[in-house]
């Protein structure tokens, strides 16, 4: 059985259409999603019981997770996984400790200092998946680089099960990252609350984090109103490239292990090679596809997901970089001969794993970059969540008497060009208070 489509030095109109996303949000979902908003916006608590009930089958008493929670949640997970998360803790900190900036300063002129001055978003809003699987790994990668930048305040939402409670795991990890707030809200209504705020859940500056169809609608939805968002995002993607030497058996490891997030999710696969080697090796790719998927669950998410991904063999490295450039994946693995020679060609990706060894899995759980990624071709203007996505840069300035002399005529020239005259006279009457 072949699950990829196979294509051969694609151009144009064709590869553009192998390189779409399948994960339009229909017209139902963008209008559900702004009736949900508006719900919470009016009503606050009493929206969010309501859906949590509707959408989580959770009939809720409170909405934040209680310190007796937090405790049992700690006991019930297992010794293993809290070591597990201990390691990626510690470098997942390591390597945003690294990214924290510093502040600038200048004399463009003498009286005429300049400098920016770096600060944290005060209240941010972190969003964890909890449906098909409990990304608790996702928990560290919002937290931590929130806790190095000094967020004032971080609360926490993630969606419960229908007993009402949070999954353990969820609830450690955020324990470990010094999340004290944690409310258990998923979907739609979750990002409503974190924007507008209700009796429960206070307002935040911005909103980061993963989900559904119907989580990013309602980030796209209230970043044009009310509230920043880290990035629009979609289903999660992967694209490798190979040469025929790779091993067959690790590349259809990496397709699959992103082809079972979910039915949208897109695993795309580029093979720099002629067209005769190129499809030998797509060959020996399928069986070991085959041979691996009878191991694994989740197959309805494997199918559907192989079932919109391609692949592409491409004669020359520099196709197979116009291809990489073009699709801006959000996973990008290099699995070539001398991989060095495309990641330098490399401009558009989330995030790069270079050789044989470097599998997706080792960024999503514990290398030490953040999993956090522009998905959707965004990753054309956007990075990955950093240390920066929780800082904001203040610019100022502070002039002297001399400095303002030294800069007066020319300010006095341009605001009077522009025939903004007040601003001229905040010069003019300055000046000729120094005569």
């Amino acid at each position: 059985m072949a699950y990829l489509s196979r294509d051969f030095d694609v151009e144009g109109d064709a590869l553009s259409r192998l390189l779409v996303r399948n994960n339009e949000s229909s017209k139902e979902v963008k209008t559900s999603v702004a009736n949900i908003l508006a719900k919470v916006k009016e009503h606050g608590d009493a929206a969010l019981f309501s859906y949590e009930q509707q959408f989580d089958g959770a009939e809720l008493t409170s909405l934040e997770v209680t310190e007796a929670e937090f405790g049992q949640a700690e006991t019930l997970v297992p010794d293993a996984l809290k070591e597990a998360l201990g390691e990626a803790f510690v470098n997942i900190l390591a390597f945003h400790q690294m990214q924290v900036p510093q502040d600038e300063h200048l004399e463009v002129a003498q009286g005429v200092e300049l400098s920016r001055k770096v600060v944290p978003i005060q209240r941010v809003g972190l969003y964890v998946p909890g449906g098909t699987a409990p990304l608790f790994s996702t928990v560290l990668m919002l937290a931590i680089p929130a806790m190095v930048a000094g967020c004032k305040e971080v609360l926490l939402c993630t969606p419960p099960d229908g007993e009402g409670n949070v999954h353990p795991a969820i609830l450690f990890a955020a324990k470990l990252a010094k999340v004290k707030r944690v409310f258990k809200l998923g979907g739609a209504q979750a990002i409503g609350a974190l924007a507008y705020g209700s009796e429960s859940v206070p307002k935040v500056d911005k909103i980061f984090g993963p989900g559904n169809q119907y989580v990013t609608a309602a980030k796209i939805q209230v970043s044009s109103e009310c509230c920043a968002i880290d990035m629009p995002a979609g289903p999660s993607e992967v694209m490798v490239v190979a040469t025929v030497d790779a091993d067959p058996a690790f590349v259809a490891s990496d397709l699959l292990s992103q082809a079972e997030h979910g039915k949208d999710s897109q695993s795309m696969l580029v093979i720099q090679a002629d067209r005769e080697a190129g499809y030998a090796f797509l060959d020996k790719v399928e069986d070991q596809l085959s041979l691996q998927m009878q191991s694994l669950k989740r197959q309805q998410f494997l199918l559907s997901s192989l079932g919109h991904s391609h692949a592409i063999v491409c004669p020359t490295l520099k196709k197979v970089a116009f291809v990489v450039n073009s699709y801006a994946p959000e996973h990008l693995i290099i699995n070539t001969t001398e991989p060095e020679k495309l990641e330098k060609l490399v401009v558009n990706a989330g995030s790069l794993f270079i050789g044989p060894w470097s599998c997706e899995t080792a960024g999503d759980y514990a290398s030490g970059t953040n999993h956090t990624l522009p998905t959707n071709g965004w990753a054309h203007s956007y990075s990955g969540v950093s240390v920066d996505s929780f800082i904001k840069k203040i610019t100022i300035q502070k002039l002297s008497r001399e400095g303002l002399k030294n800069l007066g005529r020319t300010l006095e020239t341009m605001a009077s060009q522009e025939q903004l005259m007040a601003h001229k006279h905040a010069v003019t009457i300055r000046l000729e208070s120094m005569k």
